[in-house]
């Protein structure tokens, strides 16, 4: 299966944008890792060090951060870095995936050691675009200035992570093991959010290349800013990465209260850089203690009607299933689901008492009901009917296809970094439903022709067909068949999918199309 996998990113071509590196940047302590370093390991569909790799260089008495950065964040740094309230960056890895590309600058953080790799390496692009294929040791950071720019399947590389097979899962294992990477969202969040789901594994700056830049720089100064204990405490629970994106989203522009914190407004699936406020976050990451530091929200469906196979192609509608972030792709035709979902997994690090929220980020809300199900709120029933693509917020012209619900778990001193549900819709489908004499909701017509509308949709999730289906029901609601109209006469099918005249029909998808083959009755 890993070697199917990494197939799949080194077929697909990853670009650079546009750019150059940055040819005269002074020396600076490296890491070179080299294939000798790395053992394949199949639990985790990834490579990891066999051995630490060899640094070349050592950062000893450099400043903490550039000694031109005269900004208030980098001030405060330096003063809680004097005093020894701070850890600072020393033994912090950064990992630069696009070639120098978009660099983090030598000079901003000089104690930090630079991943370096070597030619062997590179040969086999695994220096290149996701950060996917091999986990390091200790706390990492790092960003690539690349998307995949050639094809059918063109996405920025947070979109490719949670639609190529086991993208979610190497993802989540990076979350967990102290790591966090940047990524333009290139072209999938301008006029239209074209990811399938929320998650909180990586930061996603809007723009292209070398928007990620601010980011890099305010998740240094977090990672810098912490205490040393905490920083310990958190690396040894594997809380980092979570820890970072709570202080990252918790302190942003315009969250100054919980009741932000636990709204849509602070938990875009892409950040503007002009919501980042490095004065507070590195306030924020240094008043935490290691008794008070949040938890690792855990999720898991209990129940659900999303179904492996559904549509007419059969394809599953679980996109995936991580610990801290499930995601589901609406493929039937009922007008109305329902999950049941689980936090009871969620442990604080210090056996505090954790309660609960759950919140609707984005989505309508007089079609999404969550329904908590204990005192302490560990279990809800989630309630969704049908939505077209609206606006993300009343405020902004944004539009999604999608519905975010968050989970946070609170441990009397601090939330934590989300869970994710998300549900996203193939609004490039044109569905009408009306309700039947019971008053439920019924599919009534689809058109399908998504082609023929120029309407976007993804290819690795959804395909277009160039037809329309009108469905029939009976005086009690019942479906009975439906007409097909697109070819040069119309088809009529039976409630059990079979053609009037008994043929079956098998359905296949080439290229983005699906097509219809008809089969011989049966006898």
């Amino acid at each position: 299966m890993h070697v199917r996998v990494c197939s799949l990113v080194l077929l697909i071509s990853v670009l650079p944008l546009a750019g150059h590196a940055d040819s005269d940047a002074p020396a600076a302590a490296e890491v070179v890792l080299s294939g000798q370093d790395l053992v394949l390991d199949l639990g985790l569909v990834r490579y990891v060090l066999r051995t630490a790799p060899t640094t070349s260089a050592t950062p000893s008495r450099k400043p903490e951060i550039d000694p031109a950065d005269v900004s208030p964040a980098a001030r405060l740094l330096r003063v809680l870095r004097n005093s020894g309230a701070a850890a600072g960056l020393a033994g912090v890895i950064y990992d630069n995936r696009d070639r120098n590309h978009s660099p983090l600058p030598v000079t901003l953080f000089p104690k930090l050691t630079r991943l370096r790799y070597a030619p062997d390496l590179i040969a086999r692009n695994l220096d290149l675009g996701l950060a996917d294929r091999i986990l390091l040791p200790g706390i990492a950071f790092g960003n690539s200035s690349t998307a995949v720019v050639v094809g059918p399947a063109q996405r920025s590389l947070p979109r490719l992570a949670m639609t190529q097979p086991d993208g979610p899962l190497r993802a989540w294992q990076s979350y967990v093991s102290n790591q966090i990477y940047v990524y333009p969202e290139h072209n999938d969040h301008d006029a239209v959010d074209l990811f399938p789901a929320n998650w909180p594994y990586m930061l996603v700056s809007q723009g292209s290349s070398h928007t990620d830049q601010p980011f890099l720089r305010a998740v240094g100064l977090i990672l810098a800013a912490f205490r040393p204990d905490t920083r310990d405490r958190l690396v040894a629970e594997g809380l980092v990465s979570p820890t970072v994106q709570m202080v990252f989203r918790r302190a942003q522009t315009g969250v100054t209260s919980r009741a932000d914190y636990l709204s849509g407004a602070a938990h875009p699936s892409v950040f503007d850089s002009l919501a980042i406020a490095p004065e507070r976050m590195i306030a924020l990451a240094n008043s935490l203690t290691p008794n008070d530091i949040p938890p690792l929200v855990i999720l898991s469906v209990l129940q659900e009607d999303f179904t492996g196979k559904a549509g007419l192609a059969d394809q599953s509608e679980r996109l995936f299933d991580t610990p801290s972030a499930i995601a589901r792709v609406w493929r039937s035709p009922a007008f109305s689901r329902s999950m049941l979902v689980s936090a009871a997994a969620t442990r604080d690090p210090n056996d505090r008492v954790l309660t609960f929220n759950w919140v609707l980020l984005r989505g309508d809300p007089t079609a999404v009901r969550i329904e908590v199900l204990e005192a302490r709120g560990q279990t809800a029933r989630i309630s969704l009917d049908w939505q077209d693509r609206r606006p993300v917020d009343p405020h902004t012209p944004l539009l999604s296809d999608r519905v975010d619900i968050a989970v946070f778990a609170h441990n009397g001193v601090h939330d934590s970094a989300p869970g994710f549900v998300s549900v996203s819709f193939p609004t490039h489908q044109v569905r009408r439903y009306a309700p039947g004499p019971d008053g439920t909701m019924r599919l009534a017509e689809v058109d399908y022709d998504a082609k023929r509308r120029g309407a976007f949709f993804d290819p690795m999730l959804h395909w277009s067909a160039p037809w329309r289906d009108v469905y029939h029901h009976d005086v009690a609601g019942r479906l009975t068949g439906w007409t097909r109209i697109g070819g040069e006469n119309p088809l009529s099918f039976g409630a059990d999918g079979k053609l009037s005249d008994g043929r079956s029909v098998r359905y296949l998808i080439k290229g983005q199309v699906l097509q219809a083959a008809e089969s011989e009755a049966a006898p």
